[in-house]
């Protein structure tokens, strides 16, 4: 068994904030692979169901940010888990709109829900960190995460939500990188005239450019290139 945890504020003031992509996340999942309805249950909402053949919990704390460290404690506690069953979707601002990465154990970076989950679990959990944005100044933080997403991002968000539930299959299964690649190929899929595979989800490089020398050492003429297709 596994806790999927997403992050986020309770009630509708709060529901399409940057701070509550988490929470939007294991919605998303809840809704692809047949969940049924979130109930009351360890200070927030919980839903249980299988993804494939792996029994999943999905947890959205009701405790406000500062104390989702209760709710996902409570939780962990029930079912018998260690901290490492525990996967936490949250917000990361220092990353940008539609980026992630997928992160085991570490520090809290000034999180307010990954600080409080520190306090109750420890640091021994997973994370999917889902990019944001930085408003570019410490000080507006605050308002810019508990602030809408703006119509503009709307694309962004549902293709990487749509990828999310996609990816959780192999997010189950233990599967990081698999989790990942199905995110990228909804953010970036394969153009059809090249048939390239898409970046990593988690990898915010472009993609290698096409080997310019061996183009330009390529003087063959357009019969030629053709016989040698046919050797």
């Amino acid at each position: 068994m596994k806790l999927f945890v997403g992050l986020g504020n309770p009630g509708p003031k709060y529901a399409r904030t940057r701070h509550n992509i988490g929470f939007m996340a294991v919605d998303r999942i809840a809704a692809d692979h047949g969940f049924p309805a979130f109930r009351s249950k360890f200070q927030g909402e919980v839903a249980e169901g299988r993804i494939g053949s792996d029994r999943i919990v999905l947890l959205k704390p009701m405790t406000f940010m500062n104390l989702s460290g209760q709710s996902v404690g409570e939780a962990m506690r029930f079912y018998k888990l260690e901290p490492t069953d525990i996967t936490v979707f949250h917000d990361e601002i220092d990353l940008a709109p539609g980026k992630l990465r997928a992160k085991a154990g570490g520090g809290h970076a000034g999180h307010n829900g990954l600080r409080s989950i520190h306090q109750h679990i420890g640091p021994h959990y997973d994370r999917i960190r889902l990019g944001v944005g930085h408003p570019g100044r410490k000080e507006a933080v605050p308002g810019y995460v508990l602030h809408d997403f703006a119509k503009a991002d709307e694309d962004w968000l549902d293709d990487l939500l749509r990828g999310i539930g996609d990816g959780a299959p192999a997010l189950a299964a233990g599967d990081a990188p698999r989790f990942l690649n199905a995110v990228s190929l909804r953010l970036n899929p394969s153009r059809p005239s090249t048939g390239r595979s898409p970046p990593p989800a988690g990898d915010g490089d472009d993609p290698p450019p096409e080997d310019a020398d061996a183009e330009e050492d390529d003087r063959r003429s357009p019969m030629q290139k053709l016989m040698d297709r046919f050797k």
